[in-house]
């Protein structure tokens, strides 16, 4: 059984709206968080603080009971993290919503509904989980049985679809303290702006380009938002019921999960990792011992259009280096706010460059591109006008990835 995320663009922001209408009803773009991954996360914020979660309102603003591994951790821990109360809400599209009584396993003893169910968005309000089995324990059956007796806890239909931005889902979210959840990828920014127009604390999946977006890299800029404690070796599994191709995942047909390494966790609540020091070299010893500085020309050269040099691995950092230095968006996972200052960004408005390129034109091997005008990221010059993809403003410049711009705190 894994969660969901009711009506994700998993692959990332550029997916049109009426692609995405049509995503809110089809099977192929339904992606399941696993639990695992959703206990490992937030373990890291309790060995931080055992109390972060005590007398809390934790509110799943995009999950499904019947399907969430979001739901099924919370209500699985209640008593442990001491909640105060446990609140989802449910997409009225979900596939199984109003099909089934059970929360977990196939347990027959449950009377199946007659006819076709009423396709409804539901709210679950978890005020007390307790073993009403008398077996001594409790578990996702025990919830299916209170919640069909509406016995201490609330179970009722929403008038509209479940929308986060509805008013009803918004009213609970005002009764909320923390939101934990996967929301829309394609609605990133507004989802991402209502958590803070509403001064919540939140702990949620999105895509790594989105510390880019002018409405959320100054929230990072200013430690009011950072990387939670992150997936194993940065690559996210999701599972998906639906076999078919992907164009940024990679699909393993004997596990049903899709790899993807653009997507972590975003978070305002504090955990150790962000307060561990990143261990350096020296410049000099980069060049000497860094096999992947070794192999890289542009390591440590001066951007042709800011006042930076370029560090094209955060591994590479150096140590010794007191000015600012561009690093690639991964840097956010190792960046401890007492070990380093963000500047900015190359596509930051705060950051501009200190040389705007009038007229260039791009040259793919050799094979001049239409002319075009404004301002780039960050480029270093080539030495030659050679193959491979580069720009010509009156003599060769190449292209780097997106940067934030750093330096240390000494």
């Amino acid at each position: 059984m894994l969660g969901q995320q009711n009506y994700n663009d998993i692959t990332g922001n550029n997916m049109p709206n009426k692609n995405l209408t049509s995503a809110k009803r089809a099977k192929n773009d339904e992606f399941y968080t696993q639990f695992d991954d959703i206990q490992k996360e937030i373990e890291a914020y309790l060995e931080y603080n055992p109390n972060v979660f005590r007398d809390k309102v934790v509110y799943c603003n995009c999950d499904d009971p019947y399907e969430s591994n979001f739901f099924r951790y919370f209500v699985l821990n209640y008593n442990k993290l001491g909640l105060k109360q446990l609140i989802t809400t449910s997409y009225k599209t979900s596939p199984v919503a109003n099909t089934q009584l059970q929360l977990f396993g196939d347990d027959k003893t449950l009377t199946k509904s007659k006819g076709r169910p009423k396709i409804t968005a539901n709210r679950f309000i978890i005020n007390e989980v307790q073993d009403i089995d008398d077996d001594g324990e409790f578990n996702l059956m025990d919830t299916a049985k209170q919640l069909k007796a509406n016995k201490h806890n609330e179970w009722t239909p929403l008038d509209g679809d479940g929308d986060f931005r509805s008013d009803e889902c918004i009213a609970l979210l005002k009764q909320s303290d923390i939101v934990i959840t996967n929301p829309p990828f394609s609605l990133f920014r507004e989802y991402f702006k209502q958590l803070f127009d509403y001064s919540k604390q939140f702990v949620i999946i999105g895509n790594l380009n989105a510390i880019t977006y002018k409405e959320i890299f100054p929230l990072i800029k200013n430690n009011k938002l950072w990387m939670g404690n992150g997936f194993q070796s940065g690559n996210a599994y999701f599972f998906t019921p639906n076999k078919r191709d992907f164009a940024t995942g990679v699909y393993n047909k004997k596990t049903g999960l899709v790899k993807f390494r653009n997507v972590c966790w975003f978070t305002n609540l504090d955990h150790g990792k962000r307060h561990q020091k990143l261990p350096l070299m020296t410049m000099a010893d980069n060049r000497k011992f860094n096999k992947q500085i070794q192999k890289h020309k542009n390591s440590y050269q001066q951007y042709d259009n800011y006042d930076a040099i370029e560090v094209p691995f955060t591994n590479a950092i150096p140590s010794d280096f007191d000015g600012v230095m561009g690093v690639p968006i991964s840097f956010l996972d190792k960046y401890n706010p007492d070990q380093f200052e963000i500047v900015g960004s190359d596509a930051d408005d705060d950051s501009p460059p200190t040389k705007i390129y009038s007229n260039k034109v791009k040259v793919v091997d050799g094979k001049r591109m239409k002319s075009n005008t404004g301002t780039m990221g960050c480029v270093i010059k080539k030495n030659d006008f050679g193959s491979g993809t580069y720009f010509d403003v009156g003599y060769p410049v190449r292209a780097v990835y997106k940067r934030i711009f750093i330096r240390h705190k000494r």
